[in-house]
């Protein structure tokens, strides 16, 4: 597959004060990339800089082959969407209303959502499971519910590229699991490119094709699972004890902490 995504010798940070140094990779059309990193590393602001939320110090990221900062930010967002950690709304809003805002790049000033536009967010309702939940205020719902209404938003965007920060944080596990697998569904169905941060390393392992590993604003590894999800790699990147082995199921690879013991 083609790269669509390419960030060169990116420095980024905030307040004249660099977090990312030297940055370059490519991701591929299709891919579902994860980003990893203890606290600090520069995970988030890796994401924000690939999506044009954050402009860099120096350095270049193209679309397409295309300087994102020369593609409208119209046009962009019609082809990007983003999910943050924690969005918040200083309004209270339906369900429905914060979905259909997804379609707000597809209109002119002054313009009204055309049928076509209500019913690609049906469709991303249905697709997110959020129908149901479609008159109820998003103040009222649970943070898994929330969560994919967020999602349902991005997914009316109709975007090439889907941005996600740390989408499954403060989440049980089932509806951790609910989401990646919605996700991977969209990326296979309708070759959506993900790129999330995820700081759970075995969700990261079953789900991402590729994961980028950060250490200190650098990149330590890129690769597969299995070449980034090292005991070594982990025991350098985060200081702390691991045994990694396989998930009988997958093959891939799976964490186990270590406990240490008082001397």
């Amino acid at each position: 597959m083609p790269d669509i995504i390419e960030a060169k010798n990116i420095i980024c940070g905030y307040q004249d004060k660099p977090v990312l140094r030297d940055t370059s990779f490519a991701i591929q059309e299709g891919e579902f990339l994860g980003i990893i990193g203890p606290n600090g590393s520069g995970k988030s602001t890796l994401l924000r800089t690939l999506s044009r939320c954050l402009k860099p110090y120096a350095g270049a990221i193209h679309y397409r082959n295309k300087d994102i900062y020369a593609i409208p930010a119209q046009e962009l967002a019609k082809e990007f969407a983003f999910v943050a950690q924690d969005t918040a709304f200083n309004f209270s809003f339906t369900v429905w209303e914060i979905v259909l805002m997804g379609r707000i790049p597809y209109l002119a000033r002054m313009q009204g959502e055309t049928s076509h536009d209500l019913e690609v967010a049906r469709e991303s309702m249905r697709t997110t499971d959020t129908l149901p939940l479609a008159d109820r205020y998003v103040s009222a719902l649970s943070s898994g519910e929330r969560q994919m209404a967020i999602i349902a938003k991005a997914l009316t965007q109709e975007p090439k590229v889907l941005f996600l920060d740390e989408p499954t944080s403060h989440l049980d596990i089932g509806h951790q699991v609910h989401i990646l697998n919605l996700i991977r569904e969209l990326n296979q169905g309708q070759k959506i490119t993900v790129i999330t941060v995820l700081h759970d390393l075995n969700l990261a392992s079953e789900y991402c094709d590729r994961i980028l590993l950060l250490d200190k604003g650098r990149i330590y590894k890129i690769g597969t699972p299995h070449e980034v999800l090292t005991f070594q790699n982990i025991e350098q990147v985060y200081n702390t004890l691991v045994i990694v082995n396989q998930n009988p199921i997958t093959q891939n690879p799976h964490i186990l902490l270590v406990k240490k013991e008082r001397t």
